[in-house]
């Protein structure tokens, strides 16, 4: 089990959550996040992370001048998308990518998902209308597929209580979290971090 804590604005942050054992951590370049970082604040975050951490960088329909002027200047590993993107806009950057499903009552996750075949992996979110992710909110984990074409990382309302619930239920290829470990929007709650770490690999897929 993979796990990626994601809205990391500190270099303090990145530090804490990787030395309690996650896989990777996750940056906001969305303006309206409270999570938001500059790019000169991310290059530092992704830098304290060190070698071994997959530095992801989370985007929400954004120009292709501004993400270039990113990885221009942050050392991303995995870029995710969040918006709108088509598969060919997620592709042009050359740069491994995940694309992000909101779990809409009538979203056809199948064929969605074989849309973006050029996908390192596909996260599913809780839907909110004109909320692009962090809602908070969970949804039916029994719309997760068995099996997949692409792996699956399970977000949305994700919490130290609840990931193993969610892992066993699910057997997911990871899990993402941001607001479920913060003591406020943006801050991190170390316990919690830890908490949820363990608790996620430690669940058995059932």
């Amino acid at each position: 089990m993979r796990v990626k804590i994601c809205g990391i604005t500190t270099e303090q942050q990145a530090r804490q959550v990787v030395a309690a054992g996650a896989d990777a951590v996750g940056l906001v370049f969305y303006p309206k996040s409270p999570r938001a970082v500059t790019p000169e604040q991310a290059r530092a975050i992704a830098l304290a992370c060190g070698p071994f951490v997959t530095v992801t960088g989370l985007f929400v329909n954004a120009g292709n001048d501004f993400i270039a002027s990113v990885l221009s200047q942050v050392p991303l590993q995995l870029l995710q998308f969040h918006g709108d993107e088509t598969a060919a806009e997620c592709e042009s950057f050359q740069r491994p990518y995940m694309k992000a499903l909101r779990m809409r009552p009538d979203l056809d996750l199948e064929a969605n998902i074989q849309a973006y075949t050029g996908a390192s992996g596909i996260l599913l979110d809780a839907y909110r209308p004109d909320v692009p992710g962090g809602t908070g909110e969970t949804f039916d984990w029994q719309r997760v597929p068995k099996r997949s074409a692409s792996p699956i990382v399970l977000a949305g309302g994700l919490t130290p209580e609840n990931v193993g619930a969610a892992v066993a239920a699910t057997g997911c290829y990871a899990v993402d979290v941001s607001g479920g470990v913060e003591a406020s929007a943006g801050v991190k709650d170390p316990e919690r971090v830890k908490n949820f770490i363990v608790n996620a690999k430690a669940a058995i897929y059932k």
